[in-house]
């Protein structure tokens, strides 16, 4: 079944939908304040386990053996991505801690840093879910930044850039995965990989239209939820009634029912897809304490820096989120 007549009733355009700014207010403003100033706390980056285990282990293997262990480059990464400081000046910063509180601390210099980023072993981490996960999905584009040292090739006009797709705890906030592809990378064909780090059952699914493939559906419905998986995926203007055998495909059917009775804006409204937005707003929170551009130059130092941004926006999330509602 094709949608019918009446489109800018069931699809209208950005254009013209009217939007009222809203001001909010913020319950736990006393706890959250004191979660900000605990994100600049150098001890919650730069911590004990690091300086702990700061030296690698030695190997069995006769040769140059390996200084610094991946924690120790892991820290100096971190460090680097939080305070937004350049290699050279990330070795500097790391020795003036280590001379100011006595640690007696070998530093690795920027090229060890830059070398090892290439290959380290990084995870996001997740904090324990008991229940099941209300999971939302969106990417976001980052800039590649281009060298400005003296002498230096000047940046092209269109200067490159790459795609982040993040997978968004729709609960807490924090990021569950993570994947880094070229801007041609389609978002519907990074949802396999992105559910494959993800082991929990998924409750509900959330993400725009882009994702409206029958790829998408059959990525969820073989994670092995129990009950189904709840997708909410708007799909296309022009979309039909396929009858589909798919438990969770057979919910795009009724979507697409619903749109036809009521209209698009009252199917969001009524469906929660309208929660959508705390995905833009974790987007939103990447670029504003992590930035809007990358400052590793190669691809598999790149994906190592988007992972660890993502533990550094976990972190900053588990010290404290607003609980704001709306006044006006």
């Amino acid at each position: 079944m094709n949608i019918g007549h009446d489109m800018g009733h069931r699809y209208p355009k950005r254009s013209q939908l009217k939007y009222n700014k809203q001001r909010y207010r913020v319950r736990n403003w006393r706890e959250y304040e004191a979660g900000l100033r605990k994100r600049g706390d150098l001890t919650l980056w730069f911590s004990e386990e690091a300086i702990a285990a700061w030296r690698a282990p030695t190997g069995e293997k006769p040769g140059g053996q390996t200084v610094y262990s991946d924690l120790a480059i892991e820290a100096g990464l971190t460090v680097r991505l939080v305070y937004r400081l350049a290699l050279r000046q990330t070795e500097g910063f790391l020795q003036s801690i280590s001379t100011l509180l006595n640690l007696g601390l070998r530093i690795p210099d920027h090229t060890t840093l830059s070398r090892r980023s290439n290959d380290l072993k990084v995870q996001i981490p997740v904090s324990a879910n008991d229940g099941l996960l209300h999971i939302m999905i969106d990417s976001t584009g980052l800039r590649v930044q281009s060298g400005n040292t003296p002498g230096s090739v000047p940046p092209p006009k269109r200067r490159a850039w790459r795609k982040l797709h993040l997978v968004v705890d729709a609960d807490t906030g924090g990021v569950l995965a993570s994947a880094l592809t070229t801007h041609r990378a389609r978002d519907a064909a990074q949802v396999p990989g992105l559910l494959t780090q993800i082991n929990d059952q998924l409750a509900s699914v959330m993400a725009d239209g882009a994702y409206d493939t029958a790829s998408v559906y059959d990525t969820i419905a073989a994670h092995g939820s129990d009950p189904p998986t709840r997708v909410l995926i708007p799909p296309r203007c022009d979309a039909k009634i396929k009858r589909e055998a798919n438990v969770v495909a057979i919910q795009r059917d009724a979507t697409i029912r619903a749109i036809d009775a009521g209209g698009r804006r009252r199917w969001e409204h009524e469906s929660g897809y309208t929660r959508r937005s705390l995905v833009e707003t974790a987007m939103s929170r990447y670029k504003a304490i992590i930035g809007d551009s990358m400052r590793s130059r190669t691809v598999a130092s790149q994906k190592i820096e988007v992972v660890l941004a993502c533990a550094v926006l976990n972190r900053m999330t588990r010290l404290g989120m607003p609980d704001s509602y709306c006044i006006a």
